[in-house]
């Protein structure tokens, strides 16, 4: 697939990469990826976002793939970051789509510069993993993940720098039915398609090949407070979320759907956490635009 796209210099003088999908003369749309992810997820959009007359840019976050690495950076950082790319190419409105762990950067700008961001859709989202009392609906790897960072952080840093190795590498394809089989029965289905499994993994490894730091550095992100009201965002929000999501609990959607002023949660049965963005971005996309 031919890709366009380029680099963009931040005032910082560090630089952030981005891909463009679908039709490079359509509607705008801002994507942010899932963790461990990178840029190249968004291919996940590409057949549905050229049929539909959508332009997807994929920006990677600082530290991920092709993007400098920054130190100490927050949440809040991200949305003069969509500015900078925004007004680079010469955008004053667009639309933003979201998967997973990409759920908190979408509301961050939709809070930060609600003049220029029209519309978000959240497909599979992380929820604000810090406020939570329980956490029994997340992955039992991100709980684990969370308790030992809660008492060790250094040691969950010295685990993502021995992890890179492997995580940056392309397993063989006879390996690939044992990876399916660790995953829900919605979610194994659809990545038995060669494609759809290449744009979720792939993108994890390039994403891991940039560095353990940046990985690491967004994952912090999440286990810490966004730093705003997700009350105050007054942009028009859609959750989609499968009721077989095991990665994050359906009713986590449910409960954050309450709390945004001006939100519609779209529940989708039997769909799971990949197979929602997989089988259903025509409706994700028709609905953005609307």
């Amino acid at each position: 697939m031919s890709t366009r796209g380029g680099v963009v210099t931040l005032e910082d003088q560090g630089e952030i990469a981005y891909s463009e999908y679908g039709d490079p003369n359509g509607v705008p749309v801002i994507f942010c990826h899932g963790w461990p992810s990178s840029r190249s997820m968004a291919q996940l959009t590409d057949a549905s976002a050229k049929k539909l007359r959508v332009r997807v840019i994929s920006p990677d976050r600082p530290g991920i793939n092709s993007s400098s690495f920054v130190p100490n950076r927050t949440l809040l950082d991200w949305p003069s970051v969509v500015r900078r790319l925004t007004e680079r190419l010469g955008l004053t409105k667009f639309r933003m789509l979201a998967l997973s762990g990409g759920a908190p950067y979408a509301y961050v700008t939709a809070w930060a510069l609600p003049e220029r961001v029209e519309a978000v859709a959240v497909v599979s989202g992380v929820p604000p993993i810090f406020e939570l009392e329980d956490r029994s609906g997340l992955l039992r790897l991100y709980r684990w993940m969370l308790a030992i960072y809660g008492k060790r952080p250094e040691l969950v840093k010295k685990l993502f720098h021995v992890a890179r190795p492997f995580a940056s590498i392309r397993p063989p394809l006879r390996f690939r039915p044992l990876l399916l089989k660790l995953l829900p029965p919605a979610d194994a289905e659809v990545l038995r398609d060669a494609a759809a499994f290449e744009s979720c993994f792939e993108s994890a490894r390039r994403a891991w090949r940039g560095s353990a730091r940046g990985v690491m550095t967004d994952a912090e992100i999440y286990a810490l407070p966004w730093g705003f009201p997700l009350e105050e965002i007054g942009v028009p929000i859609r959750l989609w979320h499968g009721s077989k999501d095991r990665t994050f609990a359906f009713t986590f959607a449910q409960e954050l759907s309450g709390r945004l002023p001006n939100c519609r949660l779209c529940l989708v049965e039997n769909a799971g956490h990949y197979s929602l963005p997989i089988r259903h971005m025509d409706r994700i996309l028709v609905d953005l635009l609307s």
